[in-house]
């Protein structure tokens, strides 16, 4: 057996929302914010999600929980991809060296700003990733080195926020930093930041939206939604080119399944009593 090649998983050459996105296709991932275990990323795969979303800047999480998650995620063939609390996070070196395979940072008002986010998730010349010698990545095989850094390079992936004002005068700015795979729009934030909190589907939001996929398209990267979870503008954005999209929270999914099973059951026994 060689460990160069026979152990290695799926992971260390592929990244599922990469490889999706630039087959043309959305990536779509669960965000998780109430699930502190593994089983979060095997039931996202079950129900056909390409990545979690591990939300580190509103979930309360330590960085060894998620890189528990990251772990399952890893083996079951979703991408564990983890938003961190902002642009200087000191967490974002030790998620990556967890396994986490995607940085989400919130907040990226600049094109300086979004020059950091890359300087922290990729190796030199592009960035300043310091090197931890084994990953869970790779089954934690001791590859050559330059090997480790080019696999890595080429899965990790960088997804800069969009959640200002100042964020969309500058996107055309932000999208040409080089090492940045996504712009992903914080819709919600976005109209907050905006004062029309909530009014997702308006002019200004979808304006928004135009003005994030062209620069994206510009500079050959791609736009990211979320924030906006209506199912039919949430395609329409798709349809307009939009090929990262977070669907909903697993806390969400949770009260939205569990209402509609009591609601459902009630429903079943007053028709049961009448009959």
């Amino acid at each position: 057996m060689s460990l160069a090649t026979d152990i290695l998983p799926e992971a260390a050459d592929t990244n599922p929302v990469l490889e999706r996105m630039r087959a043309d296709e959305p990536a779509m991932g669960m965000v998780v914010r109430l699930a502190r275990s593994g089983e979060i990323a095997r039931l996202a795969k079950l129900t056909g999600h390409d990545f979690i979303f591990i939300d580190g800047q509103h979930g309360i999480f330590s960085a060894e929980t998620i890189a528990h998650i990251a772990q399952t995620a890893l083996g079951c063939g979703i991408a564990p991809i983890a938003r961190v609390r902002g642009v200087d996070d000191p967490n974002v070196q030790v998620l990556l060296d967890g396994g986490v395979t995607g940085i989400i940072y919130p907040d990226v008002n600049t094109a300086e700003e979004a020059r950091r986010c890359v300087q922290a998730c990729k190796f030199a010349p592009l960035g300043r990733r310091s090197y931890a010698g084994v990953y869970p990545n790779f089954n934690y095989a001791p590859l050559p080195m330059t090997d480790i850094i080019a696999r890595l390079d080429r899965t990790t992936a960088v997804i800069c926020m969009i959640e200002t004002r100042q964020a969309l005068e500058n996107v055309e700015e932000i999208a040409a930093v080089p090492g940045i795979d996504v712009l992903h729009v914080g819709l919600s934030d976005l109209l907050i930041d905006m004062g029309m909190a909530g009014e997702f589907g308006s002019a200004a939001a979808n304006d928004a939206m135009e003005r994030v996929i062209a620069a994206c398209t510009r500079h050959g990267i791609f736009a990211g939604m979320g924030g906006d979870r209506d199912p039919d503008r949430q395609a329409g954005y798709i349809k307009r080119g939009v090929r990262f999209l977070s669907t909903h929270a697993d806390s969400a999914f949770l009260v939205e399944a569990a209402t509609a099973r009591v609601e459902g059951l009630r429903k079943a026994i007053a028709a049961s009593r009448n009959a």
